[in-house]
C-alpha cells in the first residue's frame, strides 16, 4: 500500500452530548456569504470517497440531527455541499432527509437522521456514495453519479456510526455496520453488528457478509451459541460487539494494506473510550487505542502525522490529564509505549492552557500543506478569551518527521481577522471539524462548526488550505437558514465529513 493511500483524509466528529448554549447578540443570519476564491491551478488528488459527482472536487456533508422535518421534531437531515473550483456556495447543495423523494422511510420524531454518516465508493463505479445512519430505523445509502447523489437504499437494523473502508485488503470498499443502542448502565451488552464485503449493489446486496469479529475474538466461545448473535448473555458473538458505538475513524495503523477502525464507544458506568479494530480477511481483531473519559467531548482522528507510512491515532484531551495524545502507528500498530502528549503549553501553540478548554473536542488529521505530513485540526470548544466564556477556537498543528513539535501552529476564533461573525459566550466554536479539498487545488480545506451558534441553530465555517497552512482569505460561513433548510435548534454541524 502506497503512502498516498495511507494518508487519506480522515475526519472526526464530536463524540459526546453537546451542551446547550446561550446566545447573546448578532449571529450568522446577518453575515454576507462570500464564495471562496479560486487558487492557483494545481492537480488535486481527491479520493472517490469524497467526490459524489466525479468532478474532481471533494464534497462536504453536514449533519443537522435535531432539525424539525415535516413537522417531526428532531427528525434530522444532512446537507451535502458540493465542491467546485471556487469552493462551497449556499446554492450548490443537496438536502437529504427521510422526507426526501427516493429516500426510504419517513421523517419521525427523535430519529436524529444524520447524527453520523460515512463516505465510500461502495459499488466501485468511481463515484463516492453516502451512508447516513438513522437510529433504530436503520441506515440509508445514497449513490453517487455524474449528477450527484441519487436514490436511496435502506439498510434495516443498523443505524449507528457506519464505517467504510477496505478492511480485508482486496481493493474493494467494505461497509462495517453497527446497531443503535441505548447509552447508559454499568455493563453494556453486545450490540448487533455485521461486515458487508464490497462491492455492494444498489439494491443493497453485499458481495458477502462476514462476522464483525474474527473467531479468535469471540470471548469465551469457540463456536458461540445462538444467544450471542443478539448480544444476550455474552459480551461478543459472531454478529455482536460490546457497547454502543457512537463514532469511528478509518485508517491503516499497522501498514498491512487493510483498513482499521478506531471507535468511540460507551464502556459503562458513565465512561467512554476508544477501541481499535484491526482489519483482516476473516473479520476484525481487537487492539489498543488511546482515549478514555468520564464525560465531555473527546474527538478522535487517524492519519500519518510523522510521515513514516503508518497512520497514527490522535485523541482529544481526556478528563484525567487534559492533554491531547498521539499514539504513533507501526508494523504492530499503536502502543501505550509510543504516545506523545501535549496541550496548549506546547511551544508555538500560542494559547493559554486552562481548565475546561476541551482541547481536541474535535480532531481531524490530514495533510493540509502538501508537505507529506498529516496535520492535526483540533477544536478547543471551551476556550475563553476577551472576557468571553466557552467562546471556542480551533488550531491547526503541523505534522513533521519528528511528530508534533508545535512549530507553525495556527489558532483561530470568530474574532480572528477574516473569520466571519463575532465571538460570543457559549458559542463553543470548534465543536466539530473536517479536512477535505473542496476547491481542488491540492490542499485540504478546513470545515469547522459551532453547533451552539444562534441558540443551537448551528453554523459551519470554511477556511482554505495552502502551503503555509490555513488562510482566512475568502473564508465562508453558512447555516441551515442560508440553505433554505430547517434551522431552528437544528444543531447544524453536529457531524462533518
Amino acid at each position: 500500500m502506497s503512502q498516498a493511500r495511507r494518508r487519506k483524509a480522515t475526519t472526526a466528529r464530536l463524540t459526546a452530548p453537546l451542551a446547550a448554549a446561550a446566545l447573546l447578540a448578532g449571529g450568522i443570519g446577518t453575515w454576507t456569504l462570500t464564495a471562496a476564491s479560486s487558487n492557483a491551478a494545481e492537480s488535486a488528488d481527491v479520493e472517490a470517497q469524497d467526490d459524489f459527482n466525479g468532478d474532481g472536487y471533494a464534497d462536504l456533508v453536514v449533519g443537522a440531527p435535531n432539525a424539525t422535518v415535516s413537522g417531526a421534531a428532531k427528525a434530522g437531515y444532512v446537507a451535502v455541499m458540493y465542491g467546485s473550483s471556487s469552493g462551497l456556495s449556499a446554492s450548490h447543495r443537496k438536502l437529504v432527509s427521510r422526507s426526501t423523494s427516493g429516500v426510504p422511510g419517513s421523517a419521525t420524531a427523535n430519529q436524529r437522521f444524520g447524527s453520523t454518516f460515512a463516505k465510500g465508493d461502495l459499488d466501485g463505479d468511481g463515484f463516492g456514495d453516502l451512508v447516513i445512519a438513522g437510529g433504530t430505523a436503520g441506515s440509508v445509502i445514497l449513490w453517487g453519479s455524474a449528477s450527484g447523489l441519487t436514490g436511496g437504499t435502506n439498510i434495516a437494523g443498523y443505524g449507528a456510526a457506519p464505517q467504510a473502508g477496505d478492511f480485508d485488503g482486496d481493493g474493494k470498499t467494505d461497509l462495517a455496520l453497527f446497531s443503535q443502542q441505548s447509552v447508559g448502565g454499568d455493563d453494556p451488552v453486545g450490540a448487533p453488528a455485521t461486515l458487508w464485503k464490497g462491492p455492494i449493489t444498489r439494491t443493497g446486496q453485499p458481495a458477502a457478509t462476514m462476522n464483525i469479529l474474527n473467531e479468535s475474538e469471540w470471548w469465551g466461545w469457540d463456536v458461540p451459541d445462538a444467544s450471542c448473535a443478539t448480544g444476550y448473555g455474552c459480551q461478543n458473538g459472531p454478529d455482536s460487539i460490546t457497547g454502543p458505538v457512537v463514532s469511528g475513524q478509518v485508517g491503516d495503523v499497522n501498514g498491512d494494506g487493510k483498513d482499521d477502525i478506531v471507535q468511540w464507544t460507551y464502556t459503562g458506568d458513565g465512561t467512554w473510550g476508544n477501541r481499535l479494530l484491526y482489519g483482516g480477511g476473516s473479520g476484525f481483531t481487537l487492539g489498543w487505542a488511546p482515549g478514555d473519559t468520564t464525560g465531555g467531548a473527546a474527538g478522535t482522528g487517524v492519519g500519518d502525522v510523522n510521515g513514516d507510512g503508518y497512520d497514527d491515532v490522535v485523541v482529544g484531551a481526556d478528563s484525567w490529564s487534559a492533554k491531547m495524545r498521539v499514539a504513533y502507528g507501526s508494523a504492530s500498530g499503536p502502543s501505550d509505549s509510543n504516545v506523545q502528549a501535549f496541550d496548549q503549553s506546547l511551544p508555538g501553540f500560542h494559547g493559554a492552557q486552562e481548565a475546561g478548554d476541551k482541547v481536541g473536542s474535535a480532531v481531524s488529521v490530514a495533510d493540509v500543506t502538501g508537505d507529506g505530513y498529516a496535520d492535526i485540526a483540533l477544536g478547543i470548544s471551551g476556550e475563553d478569551f476577551s472576557g468571553l466564556t466557552n467562546a471556542g477556537s480551533f488550531a491547526l498543528v503541523p505534522g513533521s518527521a519528528s511528530g508534533v513539535t508545535g512549530a507553525g501552529t495556527q489558532v483561530f476564533h470568530q474574532n480572528t481577522s477574516g473569520v466571519p461573525g463575532v465571538a460570543e459566550t457559549n458559542d463553543r466554536f470548534g465543536a466539530t471539524t473536517a479536512l477535505l479539498d473542496v476547491n481542488g487545488n491540492g490542499y485540504r480545506d478546513l470545515a469547522v462548526a459551532s453547533t451552539a451558534e444562534n441558540s443551537d441553530n448551528g453554523a459551519v465555517w470554511l477556511l482554505h488550505g495552502r502551503t503555509t497552512g490555513l488562510t482566512t482569505t475568502s473564508a465562508f460561513a453558512f447555516g441551515g437558514q442560508d440553505l433554505s433548510a430547517p434551522y431552528t435548534d437544528a444543531l447544524f454541524g453536529s457531524a462533518l465529513r
